[in-house]
């Protein structure tokens, strides 16, 4: 597998954990709370993979930017939270970072 589909795959655990700690309810919680944990760990496990090839400046911004507007994403679309045009267009700009990470490296 290549080292873009690792960090992808990192990146969506990101957003899995990082949504997971809001159902922990504070780590009270033991299946939301292992879940969290579990995406976590695997999420590290593949960075960490990805990092064998990527440089790390490029593979940490891609990581972060995807687990940033997957967790925006989703608390728009699942928790209700805002989706107001400035916060819309700031996702959109993280994500035309990501995708010129991407292509300066390819």
């Amino acid at each position: 597998m290549s080292a873009w589909l690792w960090l992808v795959g990192a990146g969506l655990l990101e957003i899995g954990w990082a949504i997971g700690l809001k159902h922990t309810d504070g780590w009270t919680r033991p299946l939301p709370s292992a879940l969290a944990v579990a995406a976590a760990v695997i999420s590290f496990l593949m960075l960490a993979h990805a990092l064998k090839t990527l440089p790390v400046g490029t593979a940490y911004a891609v990581w972060v930017g995807i687990g940033t507007v997957g967790v925006a994403a989703v608390g728009i679309v699942l928790l209700g939270e805002s989706a107001s045009t400035a916060r819309l267009l700031f996702l959109a700009l993280i994500l035309v970072g990501i995708a010129g990470l991407k292509f300066v490296e390819s």
